[in-house]
């Protein structure tokens, strides 16, 4: 990863005047240029190098506390290296609990090694980015393209895309370890049998072998598949544990080391970072995410140390980017039903269920203009609404009416509803409010937090 010098400073980033500098006016300079110059001209007082070490993308030296997955994910991918097949691997554990930062830093080690070995390659797709089975194979098929003319195009129907992907398989030869990441959203868009083709490739391939390494958030992933599929491609497992508070803090520590100045975080701010990520599931990424933030949150207030004051003021921030930007990303009907299950929680206490979910969304759709879609298609939703953290879903008995499902909205409505209704999507539906309405929600009432 290339690393920016320590003077390449970002737009917006914020950054401490030089000494004796007056901060400019917006009138100076015209426009935004006299504040750009002034991040271009400056030097960072509190970080020492590339603040990209504060990112889940950036895979440090050291993984603390995650020695035992590393030593499980190296024995199970590591006879690759003498020629043998590794077995399916199934990783499990919940967003920022370290799977893809672990499966990196192993495939890297193996890479180093053999690289000296033709016949070993791996090759990584995050299905987030992938709406069906043919792009999928499409893109696997594609990375073994030795010249453009070799590529798959688009159009072919899907078995011609699949013998095409294996042709080119075939002529690469060698192992190839496929690491599918978010692979239980891919499931839940597209179906298993994608799964199901990649699972018996051995058995149709010649000269080339493939393992399959699949990355999931949902430790229940597994039951949405055909038994076909579960018995292939479930042959080994490794679920990583939540991070505590403790541990987050080593994590931090390692990572203020390498991206602070010396003296310039303050007792309790790594502590308040680790704390707030260790009551949202122990996600690493959202401590990272903290400290980096209350880090640009000090530079923009001039300060020359990191206080927990910044922290604070950064968690209100990245709560508020959070939603917002879930918000804008969000599939067209996702949006859709977001919104629906938002309009009936609001002066709710309990859950709405499944049923009266479906049908809100359905009249909404309706009134947009855009066909409904399938309850299957709308539950797949609510799972993946749930995977980003906006809402919270639990299996309720109705007695003779059977088993369904709760769903509780995990995000204060009095921010994400204005979110949505500035989607042209859905303003034809939008609605007045009034100022200071009192919009109850499990965000807003911790005391719901127990019953769960």
């Amino acid at each position: 990863m290339a690393v920016a010098p320590v003077g390449d400073r970002r737009p917006g980033a914020g950054a401490a005047a030089p000494p004796g500098a007056a901060p400019p006016t917006p009138g100076s300079g015209g426009g935004a240029g006299a504040f750009l110059d002034q991040i271009l001209q400056s030097k960072s007082e509190l970080f020492r190098g590339s603040r990209e070490v504060l990112r889940d993308s950036y895979v440090p030296p050291r993984l603390p506390h995650r020695e035992e997955e590393i030593r499980k994910l190296a024995e199970i991918l590591g006879p690759s290296l003498r020629g043998d097949l590794p077995s399916n691997l199934l990783v499990y554990g919940k967003i920022g609990t370290g799977k893809t930062a672990v499966v990196a830093q192993v495939r890297s080690d193996i890479e180093r090694r053999a690289s000296a070995n033709g016949r070993l390659g791996f090759l990584s797709v995050n299905c987030a980015n992938l709406d069906t089975s043919y792009s999928l194979l499409q893109t696997i098929g594609n990375s073994f393209a030795g010249s453009d003319a070799e590529r798959i195009p688009t159009g072919w129907s899907l078995d011609r895309v699949q013998a095409a992907m294996r042709r080119l398989m075939e002529a690469r030869h060698g192992t190839t370890v496929l690491i599918l990441d978010e692979i239980d959203r891919l499931v839940a868009r597209s179906g298993d049998n994608v799964l199901y083709t990649l699972s018996q490739l051995n058995t149709e391939l010649d000269g080339a072998r493939l393992s399959l390494v699949g990355i999931s958030n949902d430790l229940k992933f597994t039951n949405q598949l055909d038994a076909r599929v579960r018995s292939r491609l479930n042959e080994e497992k490794i679920v990583f544990q939540p991070y505590n508070a403790l541990e987050l803090q080593d994590i931090l520590r390692d990572r203020a080391k390498e991206a602070f100045n010396d003296d310039v975080v303050d007792p309790g701010v790594v502590e308040r970072c680790a704390a707030y990520a260790a009551l949202e599931n122990g996600d690493a990424r959202r401590a990272l995410a903290l400290l980096r933030l209350s880090a640009e949150m000090a530079e923009r207030d001039h300060a020359k140390r990191i206080t927990p004051d910044h922290v604070v003021k950064a968690k209100n921030r990245l709560e508020q980017d959070i939603v917002v930007e879930c918000c804008r990303t969000l599939p067209p009907h996702c949006k859709v039903l977001l919104y629906a299950i938002l309009q009936l929680s609001e002066r709710r206490r309990n859950g709405v269920l499944t049923g009266e979910v479906y049908d809100s969304y359905r009249r909404l759709a309706e009134r947009l203009g855009l066909p409904p879609l399938h309850a299957r298609s709308i539950s797949n939703y609510v799972s993946e609404l749930e995977t980003l953290g906006l809402v919270r879903a639990t299996i309720v008995s109705r007695g003779r009416g059977g088993r369904t499902r709760e769903i509780l909205v995990d995000v204060p409505i009095s921010e994400t509803v204005p979110a949505l209704e500035e989607d042209p999507l859905l303003a034809p539906v939008a609605r007045p409010r009034n100022r200071g309405q009192l919009l109850l929600t499990n965000f807003d009432n911790p005391s719901r937090a127990g019953l769960l």
